[in-house]
């Protein structure tokens, strides 16, 4: 599964339901299952010591309408009858369950069925399940949607990490692999999308009814269902054959050759490098409404966000890189998550943070983006660096107690941190060695689930070493390092040279081993030339680099060159006024990119000055030439200008430089829309920067003005671009921004637009609109999609609306507890990120403190929200006091 923003979602837990008496299992020992939605790993592991060899039989009726009816048949191996079982099952109406042929009475209570001991027989058994359940709306179990631009509806299965019981009786953990045989009703003019392709469709009552052939052994995660009118796509150029789906009414916004030419490419890449060929017969991809998070790696039939693939105008190239990237990480799943599956919800780091570095690797070798690993560096290992050096930092490995836990630490560490790790890792044992260790696991663990420790077993017998010490330090403890250059320099040489290590904190005093290149460069002509380049092992404290010492007396002394490790840099003082004044002699974009950030490290982490980094943007991204680091740069021009408005300097005694700042900038962003007119890319690139700059009132009405084609210097203005500046018009209520949203509606009548059309409405400086919509947000019976809701969430508060947000800031903190307690984890993703206010001030800092030192009972995800945000908000206010603006 791929994210690209780890808030989400929605639905409340119900809490009512039927339960008849007795119906909790015991567990082993005699412990009885928790009357709860959510499954602990040790009544998973319990189940799982007692069932084996599954097999489903799926046959499910689609009509299109709210409810879907479903039987499940399921056969299995019982090692004892000394207990009750439990099947999941969520908010079915249960119509009839029956045990090796015999119907018993129905114990169910909303969450699972379970069965009494006395029906079970030790050795095979065979249960079936009949029931009929509501489509989910929130994006999990089998949803549905249905389009507003035609009234065709559209259903797709997600069950990451535990939801497939939302749609069939199931054991819903990942160790309990099974195979799966499924048939389906479903309307005439509907395609049905599973693991294996239909060996028959025949003409029933009310439709078709689809036959699909077993599939080999997956876990219920992995399995998946999607049905609806779809238009679809094939190509038989490749190995395996390929499609591709999506609605009907956004058909014209896909690029079936894109999409067909980066997958034909990724599976002759992966079939390579594992030295495995593809276990599935087909490739399916799907791209689907409402979808949670980035795609889903169901086997064979992948998942894809509409939100994030879909564009009104020809993709840019950061656009493909992206669809790219995102078609390789599902892609590596299917052997890596797939094919060998984790034990427990512990392991998913491992699946995610492998598919994050293979497809990097895959994006870098197999297709046209060949900087995919400069990218990487400058997005994902980025958010990793900022998420490790949250206080609500966490172990890449971290336990897991229960399902409802499955997903409170998937984040850039799961992901990002862990593919850095792996990477690292590769450069200490070598890329044949690591390929080799990676696929003597994969053959090992073929269609069997695996830990952690063999992964690392079958690295370490690959490599000759023992790795529990690595994996000690890197797996198991928090944090991030820092590396310093330090040395001396006698008669134009460098006389002594070490590295120093230093921990985060003393609560997290990990020292780690990794190996890096350091790097030493001195300016001729004005540029910055590599005069001597290192690799080293270091470990500890200090260690002493020998190799440097005689080179020449550097210039700039950059110790983690070509970012083979994850460490984070702290540039020697002459090396960091180096950074500041010749970031335009540094030819290599990636070490420019490192010197970027070593410059934005000084801004958060309030060394230097952010109007001191503003001005070293506004001399150098002009003139910056590479398009991926440009969208880098320009990004920490957007973060720059969202820290001045936090701040509040329009409202004291800083305004004019407030306003003087803002105006550079936006003249600066619209130069480069200017400078850049016949180069698409970068000119649509620098239009993006320029709409999320403007605010003053020259630059706003440039912006409606070319909603009527005036000034557009050359660029084609998107549907997306038309409904960017429609939602930036009414954020700053420029007169007459509403009545174009309504206009706008009439002219795009997508989902999209419908969608567009909610944001820009919220986030109107509206008193009414806020509570209005506040209201609607902290109501858990509205009946809106929840996919609206995440919308208006998205454009409540933006950063300059402080004094709006401030209305209602401390009521809405003082309910967090409440609605935490009443809501899902789906729906407090979304609202702990966006809802708990902040203000760049002391009073806003107590405020969140108070409530940390209060509410100590949220649950984990949202608490570690509430923390990282008051992390934040102090931030934002140390940065400001490190501020040397003039005062106006």
């Amino acid at each position: 599964m791929k994210h690209f923003a780890p808030r989400a979602m929605a639905f409340a837990i119900a809490s009512a339901f039927v339960f008849n008496a007795a119906s909790a299992a015991p567990a082993v020992g005699g412990a009885a299952r928790a009357e709860n939605a959510y499954l602990s790993e040790a009544d998973a592991m319990a189940r799982s010591s007692r069932v084996s060899n599954v097999d489903y039989v799926l046959d499910f009726t689609l009509t299109g309408k709210e409810n879907f009816t479903g039987t499940t048949t399921v056969s299995f191996d019982l090692k004892d009858t000394d207990s009750a079982l439990t099947i999941d099952l969520d908010k079915a109406t249960v119509k009839s369950v029956s045990i090796n042929g015999k119907q018993v009475p129905t114990r169910y209570n909303n969450w699972f069925v379970t069965l009494a001991p006395e029906h079970l027989a030790k050795g095979r058994n065979t249960v079936t399940i009949s029931y009929e359940r509501p489509h989910s709306t929130n994006g999990e179990g089998l949803h549905r949607m249905v389009d507003p631009v035609d009234n065709r509806v559209y259903t797709y299965s997600h069950f990451e990490p535990a939801a497939a019981h939302q749609m069939f009786a199931v054991f819903d953990q990942p160790d309990l692999k099974a195979t799966y045989t499924v048939t389906v009703n479903a309307p005439s003019d509907w395609h049905v999308v599973t693991t294996t392709r239909e060996s028959n469709i025949a003409e029933a009552t009310g439709g078709k009814r689809w036959t699909f052939p077993k599939t080999r052994k997956l876990s219920p995660y992995n399995f998946s269902l999607h049905a609806g009118p779809y238009q679809v796509w094939e190509d038989k150029s490749g190995k395996y054959p390929m499609r591709l789906f999506a609605r009907q009414s956004v058909a014209k916004q896909v690029t079936p050759a894109d999409w067909f030419r980066y997958t034909k490419a990724g599976l002759e890449f992966f079939d390579n490098y594992y030295g495995i060929p593809y276990q599935f017969e087909k490739y399916d991809q799907l791209l689907v409404p409402d979808f949670l998070y980035g795609a889903m790696e169901n086997a064979a039939a992948i998942t894809f966000a509409e939100a994030g693939f879909l564009y009104k105008a020809e993709m840019t190239p950061a656009q493909k890189m992206r669809l790219a990237e995102v078609i390789m990480h599902e892609m590596a799943h299917q052997w890596f998550g797939d094919l060998v599956t984790m034990k427990w919800w512990n392991g998913l780091w491992l699946n995610e943070s492998f598919a994050s570095f293979m497809a990097t690797l895959a994006t870098a070798e197999a297709t046209e983006f060949k900087d995919a690993w400069q990218a990487f560096y400058q997005e994902d290992k980025q958010g990793a660096y900022t998420m490790d050096q949250k206080v609500s930092t966490h172990p890449i490995e971290v336990p897991v107690p229960s399902s409802s836990n499955a997903f409170d630490n998937i984040d850039a560490i799961t992901y990002s941190k862990g593919a850095s790790t792996l990477k690292q890792l590769r450069h200490m044992l070598g890329e044949e060695t690591f390929r080799k260790g990676v696929h003597n696991y994969l053959v090992k663990y073929s269609w069997q689930n695996a830990t952690l420790d063999d992964f690392i077993k079958s690295l370490g017998e690959a490599a000759g070493r023992d790795l529990s010490k690595w994996s000690q330090e890197w797996l198991y403890q928090a944090g991030v390092n820092t590396i310093t250059a330090n040395y001396s320099c006698s008669n134009g040489k460098i006389s002594n040279f070490s590295l120093a290590q230093t921990a985060p904190s003393k609560a997290l005093p990990t020292l780690r081993e990794q190996r890096v290149q350091v790097g030493a460069f001195k300016r001729e002509n004005g540029k910055l030339v590599l005069a001597k380049n290192v690799p080293v092992t270091y470990s500890g404290a200090k260690t002493s680099v020998a190799g440097m010492v005689g080179s020449a007396c550097p210039d700039l002394v950059y110790p983690n060159y070509q970012d083979w490790g994850f460490v984070k840099v702290n540039l020697d003082k002459r090396s960091f006024e180096t950074a500041r004044t010749t970031l335009g002699g540094v030819e290599d974009p990636l070490l420019r990119a490192m010197l970027w950030q070593a410059l934005w490290d000084g801004v958060r982490d309030a060394k230097l000055p952010l109007n001191e980094f503003i001005d070293v943007a506004l001399a150098n991204a002009p003139q910056e030439k590479d398009y991926t680091l440009l969208g880098d740069v320009l990004g920490k021009v957007g973060y720059s200008k969202y820290y001045l408005d936090a701040m509040g300097l329009k409202d004291g005694p800083q305004r004019a430089y407030a306003e003087k700042t803002g105006k550079a900038l936006e003249d600066m962003a619209w130069q480069g829309v200017v400078a850049s007119r016949g180069n698409d890319a970068f000119q649509r690139r620098w239009f993006g920067t320029y709409m999320g700059l403007a605010s003053s009132s020259e630059a706003l009405a440039r912006l409606a003005g070319m909603l009527e084609g005036k000034g557009t210097e050359g660029l084609n203005i998107s549907q997306d671009q038309r409904w960017a500046i429609i939602n930036r018009l009414n954020r700053f209520n420029v007169p007459g921004a509403a009545g174009l949203v309504e206009a706008e509606q009439a002219r795009d009548k997508s989902d999209t637009g419908q969608g567009a059309a909610l944001a820009a409405t919220v986030v109107r400086p509206d008193p009414k609109v806020k509570s209005e919509w506040l209201g609607t947000v902290e109501d858990l019976k509205t009946k809106l999609p929840f996919s609206r809701i995440r919308t208006a969430m998205g454009a409540m508060y933006p950063v300059e609306q402080h004094k709006l947000a401030e209305q209602t800031a401390s009521e809405r903190l003082a309910k967090l507890p409440a609605i935490d307690k009443a809501a899902g984890p789906v729906f407090m993703r979304t609202y702990a990120g966006t809802m708990i206010p902040t203000g760049c001030t002391p009073q806003s800092v107590q405020r969140l403190q108070r409530a940390a030192d209060t509410m100590k009972d949220l649950s984990a995800g949202t608490r570690r929200s509430l923390l990282d945000t008051l992390q934040e908000d102090q931030r934002c206010v140390a940065i400001k006091k490190a501020l040397t603006a003039p005062k106006a």
